[in-house]
C-alpha cells in the first residue's frame, strides 16, 4: 500500500483566498503605476503579478475541491486518493516497489542490515544483531 503527501484542503482553500487578495493588489498596483506615469516596466510587472495570482488561485481552488489532488503535504492512501501526476510521468507503484526491493537486495549483499545499517560480520545470521529484523540471504 502506498502513501502520498498532499496539501490539506483547508490550507489549499486559504491559498486560493490569498491568491485572490494578491491578484487584487496586482490590479491596484497596475492601475496606480499607469495613472502616475511610471515607466512601462512597472505596469507590466503588475500585469504579470495578476497573471501569477490567477494561476495560483486556480491551482489552490482545484486542490481544495478536487477529489484527486496534486501531491505536496498531506499523507493519504493511494487507493483512496491516487496522485493525478502518476499518469503523466508513467510511474506505477510496482515500479517503485521493484526499485526499493532491488535496493534492499543490494544492501543485504554488501553485508549491512538494510533496515538499520548495522555491519553484519558473518553471513550465517538471518536476523540483525542490532534491530532484530530478518535479513534475507
Amino acid at each position: 500500500m502506498s502513501k502520498s503527501i498532499k496539501p490539506g484542503r483547508g490550507p489549499s482553500a486559504m491559498g486560493a483566498v490569498g491568491s485572490i487578495a494578491i491578484g487584487l493588489f496586482g490590479i491596484f498596483w497596475t492601475i496606480m503605476a499607469a495613472s502616475m506615469g511610471a515607466p512601462i516596466f512597472f505596469v507590466f510587472f503588475g500585469i504579470i503579478f495578476v497573471g501569477i495570482a490567477i494561476v495560483q488561485a486556480i491551482y489552490h481552488y482545484n486542490n481544495a475541491t478536487a477529489k484527486n489532488r496534486m501531491s505536496l503535504f498531506d499523507i493519504t492512501e493511494t487507493n483512496d486518493e491516487p496522485d493525478p501526476l502518476n499518469r503523466y510521468i508513467n510511474q506505477t507503484q510496482e515500479q517503485d516497489n521493484n526499485q526499493f526491493n532491488e535496493q534492499l537486495n543490494n544492501a543485504s549483499s554488501a553485508n549491512y542490515c538494510p533496515y538499520c545499517g548495522n555491519k553484519i560480520s558473518d553471513n550465517s545470521y538471518s536476523y540483525c544483531s542490532r534491530c532484530g529484523k530478518e535479513i534475507k540471504q
